[in-house]
């Protein structure tokens, strides 16, 4: 056939109704002479949505239920076709392998699919996971499936599996594999026996083994009890309770390992290690309860609606097998947890309670402030050696990273630090709250009021000592030299930097982006030392015990350990603060950052500069400047730290409305709330 021939006969198809179209791709499968897979995939394609604004495709697979229920010899062809088709491949690893995590691990995994993405495989149309991808070709085809109502699901398989059938050959042989699943998963998951990481995770694994042990033990006599039963239908079936147990069993051990990583600390591995157990053992209990369910005649119903709830899993997994976001996100939950639970215990110090809270975040942010306006100095004389970018960017880092580190070790508070820890302590609030308990709003419009205040404390502390104390450095360094610190030419690219319709805002997001991965990096490191348990390691070393004695070693181990977090994290940010601006040099991009506290220092060596000769407008516009990023620091770092912790622990939250309700009316109400502590604290 001409290239012009399939295109007209293209349009022509495309050009018929939708319904005649599905209905032709349903009446195909009358010829006997066509191949099943092409005719499963030709009435998948005729069922997807043609285009985003297409949301017909649940109508269409109700519409091709309704066309083989209305014709019992269609049906009955359609069952038997699809049927023996489904019974003649390798299931084996559509059973234990889609939606389950394979053993090859993360990287190996994550560079698989990446590959993938350039190289694509071959499908191996004897099996069926590979038939899948045949079938559902294209990679946001989970979409529309999700929309399929699980209802629909059951009343296909109704339709394929009626009682009469369920002991044919074809049927049978599905058993079979389905049993050969179990065993294999049962066995995959006795060999945690001997995980090493498992053990090390928790102290009292070993007193666990045996049920890991029994459980590849009990499965093997479940299958054989079944297989004989399904030889001899006058035997009776093992009802899978004693395997169902200890599979419950295997479980509440992993669980216990997850909790205690959750408080010690965690690794990829593990969290990686952990998930794969579960999901074996979950779909350990779905193919139990379908071949148990399926041997009871007063079961049948049970048995098919489990069925139809694991295949629909199991497409949508195997759909999402190549994407690397989804297979990202199976994975970080439990890292992403303890990472935002340590973040969340530093949240906690960062909220003022109390008068005495309220007085010592302003002490704390006013010691900040001090440092930050020596800081801003450093930098500007940095700047002035004109050194390669290199050299500029590693001196710039150093000046940001060891200063924030001194900051954070004198127990001092940079404003801008605390909505990534902050949204983590709300973020573990708003999954408890309910809309219907005015109470549980209260309390939670309680803490958003005290992280208003106590945010307004900080940034106070900050800006208004960062500002006398640049302009108090830099008039005493001009006065002990006898010439301005700060040329003309500086001063005037200072309040350029601070100008709201320059590149001060979208700096200012960036810097809010460098915020938010802070806090990420610090409570990575803070589950990092946990985990390894740095501290002690730290006690062993020979040479400190040396120097100091066992007692002393061991109080700077734990002391390292404690603050292993925060100075990673403070060190790290100043690298991304002093690097960026050098980095954005070097590829050509207006790359930089905008703080605002080291913005408000800048403005009083820009007063250096310019000798106290500045307009009364070109102090109020780099004022307003100021403000606008200290708004953009901590919206952008406050979104994104609200929205990764709300992720991690799978909280959707669907009740802002009512919450900003609530918050409305307690600023009318008692507005001095959100601005200082309660007066008799």
């Amino acid at each position: 056939m001409s290239l012009f021939a399939r295109i007209s006969r293209w349009l022509a198809h495309r050009a018929q109704p939708p319904e005649d179209r599905l209905r032709a791709a349903v009446e195909a499968f009358r010829d006997p002479a066509a191949d099943t897979l092409e005719l499963v995939r030709r009435l998948v394609a005729e069922i997807r949505p043609q285009n985003r604004r297409d949301t017909g495709a649940a109508e269409r697979y109700e519409f091709m239920l309704a066309c083989l229920e209305a014709d019992a010899e269609l049906l009955a062809i359609f069952r038997t076709r699809v049927v023996h088709f489904i019974a003649t491949r390798r299931l084996v690893t559509f059973f234990t392998d889609s939606g389950i995590l394979p053993g090859t691990g993360f990287f190996s995994e994550w560079w698989r699919i990446l590959g993938d993405r350039l190289l694509p495989e071959v499908p191996d149309e004897r099996r069926l996971k590979d038939c899948m991808h045949v079938v559902y070709d294209r990679s946001d085809d989970w979409r529309w499936l999700e929309l399929i109502q699980p209802g629909h699901s059951q009343r296909f398989w109704e339709l394929l599996a009626p009682e009469e059938e369920l002991h044919s050959v074809d049927w049978r042989g599905i058993q079979e594999q389905i049993l050969d699943a179990v065993l294999l998963l049962a066995h995959r998951v006795s060999g945690l026996g001997v995980e090493g990481e498992l053990m090390r995770a928790s102290p009292s694994f070993d007193d666990d083994l045996p049920c890991f042990v029994a459980l590849s033990a009990e499965a093997l006599e479940f299958v054989n009890a079944l297989r004989a039963a399904l030889d001899d239908p006058a035997r009776p079936a093992d009802d899978g309770s004693q395997l169902l147990v200890i599979v419950d069993q295997c479980e509440s051990t992993l669980q216990r390992v997850r909790k205690r990583a959750q408080t010690v600390g965690t690794s990829l591995h593990l969290s990686y290690l952990l998930t794969r157990s579960e999901q074996c053992l979950e779909r350990l209990r779905e193919l139990v309860t379908i071949l148990t369910a399926s041997q009871a005649s007063t079961a049948r119903g049970k048995a098919i609606g489990a069925w139809a709830e694991f295949t629909r899993a199991a497409y949508l997994a195997e759909n999402r097998r190549n994407s690397l976001s989804h297979y990202m996100s199976q994975l970080s939950r439990l890292l992403a947890v303890r990472v935002t639970e340590n973040a969340a215990r530093s949240g906690e110090h960062y909220i003022c309670e109390t008068r005495s809270d309220y007085g010592q975040m302003w002490r704390s942010a006013a010691g900040a402030g001090v440092l930050i306006g020596g800081m801003a100095l450093l930098k500007i004389f940095a700047a002035g050696l004109h050194a390669p970018l290199i050299v500029e960017a590693i001196l710039f880092s150093l000046i940001y990273g060891l200063g924030f580190v001194t900051i954070y070790l004198l127990g001092m508070t940079v404003a801008t630090k605390q909505p990534a820890m902050t949204a983590q302590t709300l973020a573990g609030l708003l999954g408890d709250v309910r809309a219907t308990r005015q109470a549980e709003l209260e309390r939670l419009v309680d803490v958003v009021a005290a992280v208003c205040r106590s945010q307004l404390a900080a940034i106070a502390g900050n800006v208004m000592v960062a500002l006398p104390v640049a302009i108090l450095l830099g008039f005493g360094l001009s006065q002990w030299l006898g010439r301005p610190v700060i040329p003309l030419e500086k001063g005037a690219h200072l309040l350029a930097d601070l100008d709201p319709l320059s590149w001060a805002i979208p700096h200012a997001a960036i810097a809010g982006f460098f915020l938010f991965l802070s806090g990420l990096i610090t409570g990575y490191f803070d589950n990092k030392a946990a985990y390894s348990d740095v501290g002690t390691r730290i006690a062993r070393l020979r040479w400190l015990q040396g120097i100091f004695g066992r007692a002393r070693a061991a109080r700077i181990g734990a002391y390292i350990q404690d603050r292993l977090g925060g100075i990673m994290g403070n060190f790290l940010f100043g690298c991304m603060l002093g690097s960026t601006g050098d980095i954005g040099k070097m590829i050509g991009l207006p790359l930089d950052i905008r703080h605002i506290a080291f913005a408000s220092a800048n403005l009083g060596y820009a007063f250096i500069g310019f000798q106290f000769e500045l307009p009364l407008k070109v102090v109020f516009w780099a004022a307003l400047g100021i403000a606008l990023i200290g708004m953009t620091n901590l919206a952008v770092s406050f979104a994104l730290a609200l929205r990764t912790a709300l992720g991690a622990r799978g909280i959707r939250f669907e009740h802002w409305g009512a919450l900003l309700r609530a918050i409305w009316r307690r600023f009318r109400r008692e507005p001095r709330s959100f601005l200082l502590p309660p007066g008799n604290a």
